[in-house]
Parts: C-alpha cells; structure tokens; sequence
C-alpha cells in the first residue's frame, strides 16, 4: 500500500543569457524580448491542470529552477507566488529558493525577490577564478560573483546556497580549495559542491575538455571535505553540504523519494496516487514555444507515465543512495509500495562487496560505497 509522501513544487524557468558548455538542462539563450507576462500565465495555468492530483495536500517547498529564474524581475516573482498560494495550500514556513547567477545585467534587487516571498537564494557561482569561469563559459568573472554574495547578503538572506564545481579543467588541488575558502568568507548556509562531469549533447561531449584524473578529482574531493567539515559543514548529500538547520528542504524532499509538481517548460514532476496504487512522473514540452502554446489548448504536458513496480526499487536507490542518512526499509516499502524482500538479493550484494554497512534493520552508505557510487546504485537496476 503506497503513502504518500511530503510534496514540492518545481518551476522551471528555460531561458539564460548564454548556454555554458557543461550543460544538460532544459535551457535556452535569450534571443528577443522576455515574454514575461505570457510564461507567467502559462506556469499558473499549467499548476492549474495539476490540481485534482494533489488536492488537499500542503506544499512544504518551491524551487524555482532554471536556466536562470532571476531573468525575471521581482514583480513577476511576486504575481506568480501569488498566484501559487491562491492555487495551492503552502506551508507557512514554506522554504522558497529562488536559482540566480551573477551579473547585475541578469536580477533585479534582491531586496526585491525577498519581498516577493523568496526566501531563500542559490548562486551558480562554480568558481572564483577568472580563468575557470571562461573555460566553462560563464559570462560572469570572479569580481561579479563577490558582489553579487554580497548583494545577496544586504538583501537580508541569511539562508543561502553557493554552487561551487571542482574537478574543472587544469584546476589544481590549491585552486579548488582556494574557491572553498572564498565561498566560506561569506557565511554561507549551504554549499553545493558538484564535480564537473561530461553529459552527453553538449558543447564539452563534443569537444571535451582535459580533466584532471580519478586520483586528482579524489584528493580534490576529499581535501574540500574536510575544509567544509572542519568550518562545520554536514555533508548529507554527495555534492550537499549544510550547516546545522540549513539542509535544503526542496533537494532532500527529491532524494527521499518525496512528490513533487514540476510545471515550466522541460519540467519533470512525480505524484503518488495511493487510491490508484500508482505513481507518475510528467514531463512537460521542452522547448518555450510549444509549452507556451499551451494557454490555447492546455497541452503542456509532453509526456506521462506510471512507474512500473519493477522499477521503483531502483528509482528509490538511485536518489536515496545519495544521502548520508540511514536507509530504512519500512520507509522504502511505505513510499514505493514494495515488500523489502523485493531489494533482498542487492542489499545482500552491496554487503559482500562491502559497500553498504548494516545496523539493526537500517543500512548506510559507507567510505567505500561513496566512491563506488555508480556501481552500488546499479545493484537495483530491474
């Protein structure tokens, strides 16, 4: 029998000033004028659609994702968070984060969005080196990024998230942790600490860059780890940390296996529907136009489909695997309405090759398991 689980909102936003090398996202460069009010209409009348799947249901997060969201100014923030609080019924201390970039040329005040109810902002910051920042096609320098912390700051954010990418082209071990010191300067609450991988369709699958090797990237890793561990970070996701209170809601709600609505162009969403016994995941039509289309004739949805009980198991493991926390397999078999005995055999599995430790009747993911990632998740594959 399926539970449900807590819910999320996600709102993509597609566009962005120029499309990096690195990126795999539903993005597109701007060429023209914003069509602000018409995207605005079409994400409220999209949540609308979605309405009778997730009536009653309370929004503990929105995440408004892109691209880059702060192309868009304050008082179009403010009219689509008003509408989504007439539509659906969100918490009162709803976390609400808003994805910007620096470079004054793309947000408005960030006085402003906090007005607007943001109440929570991630940078793409990536890098503080000049020459980093160029190789992976940022439009922003080192300069703009600290100013645009500090904006941030005086804005009165005392919660938010710096993405910074290790493992870069030519960078060395002193220049990544020399980018975790800089981030630490300003007090984050969060920092997101991705390594640069090559995704396919893009500039750097390609054309791809020289990275440095496994043992580089893995001294790199582990030398910023314990830089943000020793300044009081928890590290509670693979590329996540957090000081104490400050874990994104909306990020653990997506590894655990929660709900979410994602509506925007290229969204991807996940609803359980226990009077079904189903779950769906959504996709919404990728590119602005056709999504924009959809104020004719309600068509955003590109494409849905049920997740096959064969695959849950998996989809389960793949997010949850990310986390730092216990693995608990009442929670497993409640959100994906399998039996444990159904994840027997790749449990038993992950535990010979000793990438899982057992204690009781919960799991963890050990030193040995994080390494080997990718190997232990492909354990639950169907």
């Amino acid at each position: 029998m399926l539970t449900l689980p807590p819910l999320s909102l996600y709102i993509h936003f597609p566009w962005c000033v120029a499309k990096c090398p690195y990126c795999d996202f539903n993005s597109h460069a701007l060429s023209g004028p914003l069509p602000e009010e018409a995207y605005i209409d079409a994400l409220l009348a999209d949540l609308e659609l979605e309405l009778p799947r997730v009536w009653g249901r309370v929004v503990h997060s929105v995440f408004l994702g892109g691209g880059t969201p702060s192309l868009f100014p304050a008082t179009a923030m403010d009219r689509l968070l008003s509408g989504v609080r007439a539509l659906l019924s969100l918490a009162p201390d709803a976390e609400i984060t808003m994805e910007a970039n620096p470079g004054t040329v793309e947000h408005d005040r960030f006085e402003d969005y906090r007005t607007a109810g943001i109440n929570r902002i991630s940078l793409g910051i990536q890098s503080f080196h000049d020459h980093h920042l160029k190789t992976l096609g940022r439009i922003h320098g080192g300069a703009e990024a600290i100013q645009a912390i500090e904006a941030v700051r005086a804005a009165g954010f005392d919660n938010f998230n710096l993405d910074l990418m290790w493992a870069l082209p030519g960078q060395t071990l002193a220049e990544a942790l020399a980018d975790v010191d800089q981030a630490l300067a300003f007090s984050p609450s969060h920092l997101s600490h991705y390594h640069l991988t090559i995704e396919p369709n893009t500039v750097f699958a390609a054309r791809p860059p020289r990275l440095p090797d496994e043992d580089a990237a893995w001294d790199i890793q582990e030398a910023c780890g314990k830089q943000l561990a020793d300044a009081g970070f928890s590290q509670y996701e693979v590329s996540a940390w957090a000081r104490p209170g400050a874990i994104s809601r909306h990020n653990l709600n997506y590894w655990r296996f929660g709900d979410y609505i994602g509506i925007g162009a290229g969204a991807h969403g996940k609803i359980t529907l226990p009077a079904e016994e189903r779950i769906v995941r959504t996709r919404r039509k990728s590119h602005p136009r056709p999504y924009l289309k959809g104020l004719d004739d309600s068509s955003f949805i590109a494409e849905e489909t049920t997740v096959a009980p064969a695959d849950r198991a998996f989809e389960y493991f793949l997010n949850h695997l990310r986390l730092s926390e216990r693995i608990d397999l009442a929670e497993f078999s409640a959100l994906t309405g399998l039996e444990p005995r159904t994840v027997t055999q790749p449990l038993k599995r992950a535990l010979d090759l000793g990438l899982l430790e057992r204690a009781g009747a919960h799991y963890r993911v050990n030193e040995q398991g994080k390494r080997y990632l990718n190997d232990l998740q492909a354990l639950f594959l169907p």
